[in-house]
């Protein structure tokens, strides 16, 4: 049931113009488009601010061409300027890279360099991030390394402040200029969003005019939004999450979006209810850390925290949309806030494959299955049974049900291609077959195909609803001095996608130091090598591995058997919690307890017990 007008705009298919359209509109050009704390913006407002930007960045820019690419980096938190700068972008025909917060040192610098930005906006949060590397940027000059002053806070000394140097070189805030006399198609790059790949460098993955638009349309139809719907995008706005699934969608009907800088357990309720939110996009760990933020506020009992969440009057909340989140946590999310439903869906960045679960479909799916080419194929092409289920609900031929997440077709949908990665682009998609790198198994139910997520494949692990390389992870680890051979993977998590594991190999003589370890991790995510969810959750010590006929190390053993200490009885078995300071020993207690957890979950199946 939609919340007000859906409204429609006749223009064509790109960003630029459909601003525009919408500023233009009679009855949208003065609603509320973005709000962020006290400030916010029409959609007028919006329009002009984008197009302000869009001068600004194009004049820095100069002329355009091959050597000289319309190339734009961000580095910030969520901001009503960052999407000024996403809309400048649309109007200027640039291409916006969007750069994860987490980065530091080298791997910045790579990304950076990678993007071939000219130039760089940054929070003043993460200008010393940029500095440190500043000897080592090759296509952004100083001058364009330009830092964003959230207000209240003092601007930097010198030249490069960003706000300042718009105001100064195009104009001040609320000044309505006509936009870029620039052609736009929709089938020009927008926006580069970067996951992480199996070796090297993050990818950065083209997302044209149309996809971004075409997939704000598509969600807001699933989820029947209208103009008085307002999204709450609180997860990172450099990630397609927050894009495809919260701000595009708001966008496409004419709605609003509320920002949080970043994620919030404690602030959520607050958000939500003050700002009168009607949906949310999401990853699965949020989920659950809200959950037990209202039982933190409100006490253990459903009907006492229903009382103050779904009973509040300014309770507008209608949808949930995201992935990772475990069942449970998703029976309690609908009950505890009164949703009328939570949109479990599977999806990724390249947008190849996509599934959307609703409240009919089976427990446990992230959907129903539209695109018959869609398939689980084992390693060598083939394709894989559907699942066997038994009376408790446990499959029951794992080994024949469960393969890779594939689309069989000449075409890859949505995906056009990672940016300047040509290796990568032939990596995915091969001889007719996109090979999404997830693991998953297939249920028929009256002749429909439901998915079912089963995790990584090995060269990747899932984290927090983003991908990243497991090998640059046992590259890491591999630089402490007392490990000679280290090897990382995905494990089972309770509540969301997976958990880090890395098993290692010791030079002779030395004694895992578990607080040494953990010190050593903690220390590379402050010097800028490691990202924060890189840090490993398990590790094992292995005396030896396993290895292939080409000695590579057989990970899909160590994945199999995990934590498993009904299995690794003897194993080297160590684990942090999630306010740890140290590794301490994985003892059986500990695992008897988590398996209850996992069982509680309904997660036990990820276990292959």
């Amino acid at each position: 049931m939609q919340n007000g007008t859906a409204f429609e705009f006749e223009a064509p298919f790109v960003l630029g113009a459909q601003i525009e359209a919408r500023a233009r509109h009679p009855e949208v050009r003065e609603r509320v488009f973005l709000v962020h704390d006290d400030r916010s913006w029409t959609y007028r407002q919006y329009r002009d601010e984008s197009v302000r930007f869009s001068h600004f960045l194009r004049q820095r820019l100069g002329a355009l061409d091959d050597r000289q690419p319309g190339h734009v980096a961000i580095l910030m938190e969520n901001r009503l300027e960052l999407l000024g700068i996403y809309g400048a972008c649309g109007f200027g025909g640039l291409t916006l890279f969007g750069i994860n917060t987490g980065l530091r040192g080298e791997t910045l610098a790579g990304v950076l360099n990678q993007s071939r930005a000219r130039v760089l906006i940054c929070d003043a949060a993460f200008a010393e991030r940029v500095e440190a590397i500043g000897d080592r940027l090759e296509s952004i000059p100083e001058e364009n390394r330009l830092i964003y002053t959230p207000p209240g806070l003092e601007a930097p000394i010198g030249d490069r402040d960003w706000s300042s140097c718009v105001a100064a070189e195009v104009g001040p805030e609320g000044k309505s200029l006509e936009a870029p006399a620039v052609d736009v198609s929709p089938d020009q790059n927008l926006m580069v969003i970067y996951t992480s790949g199996t070796t090297g460098l993050p990818k950065g993955i083209n997302n044209n005019h149309f996809k971004l638009l075409a997939i704000g349309r598509a969600v807001s139809q699933r989820l029947g939004l209208g103009c008085e719907d307002r999204g709450y995008a609180c997860m990172p706005l450099f990630h397609s999450n927050a894009l495809f699934l919260g701000l595009q969608p708001a966008f496409a009907v004419g709605a609003s979006v509320a920002i949080r800088e970043r994620f919030s357990a404690s602030r959520f309720l607050d958000d939500v209810l003050e700002h009168g939110v009607t949906y949310w996009n999401y990853v699965g760990e949020p989920v659950h850390y809200i959950l037990g933020a209202l039982e933190k506020a409100h006490g253990p009992e459903p009907q006492q925290i229903r009382k103050y969440v779904a009973g509040d009057a300014r309770n507008r909340f209608r949808y949930a949309i995201g992935n990772g989140a475990s069942p449970p946590d998703i029976d309690r999310f609908i009950d505890w806030w009164g949703l009328e439903d939570m949109f479990e869906l599977y999806g990724s960045t390249e947008a190849a494959i996509s599934t959307f679960r609703c409240k009919t479909d089976p427990r446990g799916s992230v959907g129903r299955i539209d695109d018959d080419a869609v398939q689980i194929l084992d390693p060598d092409g083939r394709q894989r049974a559907p699942a066997i289920l038994g009376p408790e609900g446990k499959l029951e031929n794992y080994a024949e049900a469960v393969g890779e997440i594939c689309r069989v077709a000449p075409d890859t949908s949505l995906f056009q291609g990672y940016f300047d990665n040509d290796a990568a682009n032939d990596a995915k998609f091969r001889e007719g077959v996109y090979y999404s790198g997830d693991l998953g198994h297939i249920r028929v139910i009256d002749g429909a195909r439901y998915l079912y997520f089963d995790g990584r494949t090995d060269d990747w692990i899932r984290k927090d609803g983003e991908n990243f390389s497991a090998a640059q992870v046992a590259r890491l680890v591999q630089e402490h001095p007392d490990v000679v051979l280290a090897a990382a993977y995905g494990v089972p998590c309770v509540v969301s996608d997976e958990l880090v594991m890395v098993s290692l190999k010791l030079r002779p003589g030395a004694i895992f130091d578990p607080q040494a370890f953990f010190d050593f991790c903690r220390e590379a995510i402050a010097g800028g090598g490691m990202d924060p969810k890189w840090f490993p959750d398990f590790v094992r010590v292995v005396d030896e591995f396993v290895y292939t006929k080409t000695q590579k190390i057989l990970v899909r053993n160590l994945k199999a058997e995990h934590f498993d200490r009904s299995r690794l009885v003897a194993a080297d078995l160590y684990w942090r919690r999630r306010e740890s300071t140290c590794f301490e020993i994985f003892e059986t207690g500990h695992y008897e307890r988590l398996l209850r957890d996992f069982e509680a979950a309904e997660r036990v199946g990820l276990l292959g017990l």
